[in-house]
């Protein structure tokens, strides 16, 4: 996305706004009225819903603070939602902002292909964390699978950028962990990409284990197939309990038979309800393709950073056909692509540390008469099929290319040369005849620009026949582990994990009553006292942890329990200990910024306005992301009657988080 005018921020409507941004621009962005027929849910449960070990999507089902949405009916209405388009040359998109601000609809105007799953109807099922859930589009998993509020209203905005292009933004403050996330959906002009933007921003004090996976459904059929790179051997399940070889099983793999041989890519040949997660993938493509429509989408995102890519069905027997009837009225199957950063698999977390940022981009485009993939980049697709005689190779682009090079070689030795104009609307695809000969393994297809720069390539790979990965099995009770480590090792996976059948408690204790005063398992035990308001015992521990840290009058390597220790006393009022505590944990790089963001809200609380200003940057220099300290820096601003600064300061916060309503007060 292009950077943001501070004075376009400040004429930016508000997240209810119906104004149609700009009519002549050639990326439009607006809301109006959508009428889809809505079967209605009932009034939630009025009780506080607390953990009572229910298990969700592999994890522990949460639902307090949030209402449980768990009485359906069959009362079905004509329902009028605030509907957010955003439509380029190429590509159509609706948001509903009050269905958890999912993608609703996808269009690709070149063959009017809906990409995505489009429902014609609102039709829950008790599949989301909290009960209330539909199929269809493209749905926001943060911090969790089928997240909490995929059912309720989140807030929005919408944006027209500087360099043409616009965007949509949803987002919430998940109440659970009091931690923001933010979608921003942007187009551009003459450009068939969806550029999506996941933000993470953790707002409190604790460390705590994130998801960011985004569960786009698509039309299914026994055309359609789910194409992983090719570099992918094989793909897992859920937990990483089993393996399967991909794109052929040979395995019992979820209770299905697959050992005679079957090519799991396509849709048609799975029975029952499963899963398949990509293992080790190594390039940065995923893709779906319906061969009877000749059309289907890719994902594109940086493997190193986005590894996850999965392929869920119901199946094709009685329990999806079921579910299909429980889902939809005329809309038929549909097949769930989803795509995860900063974790390959679910119920896979990886950790966000106090005040953190995350932030990570991925691009979305719709592809026709390929006939599949083999390759693909934000600027095009490309693939190659090889037959007894003949080689079929094409090219699908995100922009229009005159006078570009398509090239077919053997080696060194150019096959075929061809000079072609490309565009979203104008895919290329050739049949070749080959000497007989050459073999696939031979081929080389890239694609050029009338400047002669590469813009795709492609060349088969041998893949290498690696022995398949060990499944993950459950840990032992803790008196059968053998070490410390080990324990705090298994307590800190569950944890992370949110594993709902076994508590992280059992093999932290194990620990400590093998070594009192471990410093790691007692800063673990008393960052999850802390969530739970046991201060004093978080104290005690922290105490144990960091005597054992300074034995010897030496100064730890680790903050982390100086932080904790910090956190402890501020929330028992001990504002001096705190302090001096904190101040401690600033030695440490890791705990840094968080340290003296606590040392700045503390000097705040006394009135010291210029020791917290120098507490702040202090913060910023080590974490330039950290919002809240920018916030704070402007509340303190205005409380000196610097306003103009304040609402500098305020907009800056509002180039990262155009939601956050405590910088927007400022401006």
């Amino acid at each position: 996305m292009g950077t943001v005018l501070l004075s376009e921020l400040r004429r930016e409507p508000s997240p209810f706004s119906q104004t149609l941004l700009h009519a002549d621009s050639p990326v439009k962005v607006w809301q109006e009225p959508l009428v889809i027929p809505t079967y209605l849910v009932g009034a939630p449960e009025p009780n506080p819903t607390f953990y009572g070990g229910r298990a969700y999507q592999g994890a522990k089902g949460l639902v307090y603070p949030y209402p449980f949405f768990d009485r359906l009916t069959n009362v079905r209405q004509d329902k009028t939602y605030q509907a957010v388009y955003l439509e380029n040359k190429y590509l159509k998109l609706c948001v509903l902002p009050e269905i958890g601000g999912r993608i609703f609809s996808a269009l690709d105007k070149t063959d009017n292909y809906d990409f995505f799953y489009r429902q014609h109807v609102i039709k829950p099922a008790l599949i989301g964390m909290l009960g209330a859930w539909i199929s269809g589009g493209v749905e926001w998993n943060i911090p969790h699978h089928h997240r909490a509020t995929t059912f309720m209203t989140v807030d929005h905005t919408l944006i027209e950028n500087p360099d043409g292009s616009a965007t949509i933004w949803v987002g919430e403050l998940e109440l659970r962990h009091r931690m923001r996330w933010l979608v921003g959906l942007t187009l551009y002009p003459d450009n068939s990409l969806i550029e999506v933007t996941m933000k993470i921003f953790n707002r409190t004090p604790y460390a705590h284990s994130i998801l960011c996976w985004a569960n786009t459904a698509v039309h299914a059929n026994p055309d359609y197939q789910v194409i992983f790179p090719p570099s992918t051997e094989y793909a897992t399940f859920h937990g990483k309990n089993q393996f399967s070889h991909w794109p052929v099983s040979t395995e019992y793999y979820n209770r299905v038979d697959y050992t005679r041989g079957v090519d799991v890519s396509w849709w048609k040949n799975h029975p029952a309800p499963t899963s398949f997660f990509a293992w080790n993938a190594k390039e940065d493509f995923f893709a779906g393709y319906d061969h009877g429509k000749k059309a289907g989408v890719v994902f594109v995102a940086d493997h190193n950073l986005v590894p996850g890519k999965k392929l869920w069905t119901w199946g094709t027997g009685s329990e999806g056909k079921i579910w299909e009837k429980i889902l939809t009225e005329t809309d038929g199957p549909y097949a769930e692509l989803m795509i995860g950063a900063f974790s390959d698999n679910q119920p896979d977390y990886s950790w966000i540390q106090p005040y953190e940022v995350k932030t990570v981009k991925q691009y979305w485009f719709p592809i026709r008469e390929l006939g599949g993939v083999k390759n693909a980049n934000t600027e095009a697709a490309c693939n190659l099929e090889v037959k007894e005689n003949s080689a079929c190779f094409g090219f699908n682009v995100t922009s229009e290319y005159n006078d570009a090079k398509a090239v077919l070689k053997a080696g060194d030795k150019i096959i075929h040369e061809e000079k072609i104009d490309v565009s979203p609307e104008k895919p290329f695809w050739e049949e070749i005849e080959l000497p007989s000969s050459l073999k696939q393994k031979d081929l080389f297809i890239s694609l050029f620009n009338a400047e002669n720069r590469e813009i795709i390539s492609y060349k088969p790979q041998k893949i290498e026949k690696t022995k398949m990965p060990e499944p993950v099995k459950p840990p032992p009770a803790p008196s059968e582990i053998k070490t410390v480590e080990e324990l705090y090792l298994t307590g800190l996976r569950l944890e992370q994990f949110y594993n709902p059948a076994i508590e992280s408690y059992p093999y932290y204790e194990e620990a400590v009553h093998r070594d009192p005063d471990n410093y790691q398992v007692n800063t673990a035990l008393s960052r999850l006292y802390l969530k739970r308001s046991m201060f004093r015992e978080a104290e005690e521990k922290l105490q144990k942890a960091i005597q054992r840290a300074t034995k010897n009058y030496t100064r730890p390597k680790d903050g982390e329990a100086y932080y904790y220790l910090g956190v402890s006393f501020r929330s028992q009022g001990k504002d001096d200990e705190a302090a001096a505590t904190f101040s401690k944990a600033t030695w440490s790089e890791a705990w840094h910024s968080a340290s003296c963001y606590q040392l700045a809200e503390l000097a705040s609380k006394k009135g010291g306005f210029s020791e917290a200003f120098e507490y702040l940057d202090r913060s910023l220099s080590s974490n330039v992301f950290n919002l809240k300290a920018i916030n704070l820096e402007a509340s303190l601003l205005r409380k000196l009657n610097r306003f103009s600064e304040a609402i500098e300061l305020a907009s800056m916060v509002l180039l990262s988080d155009l939601l956050d309503f405590w910088a927007e007060k400022r401006c």
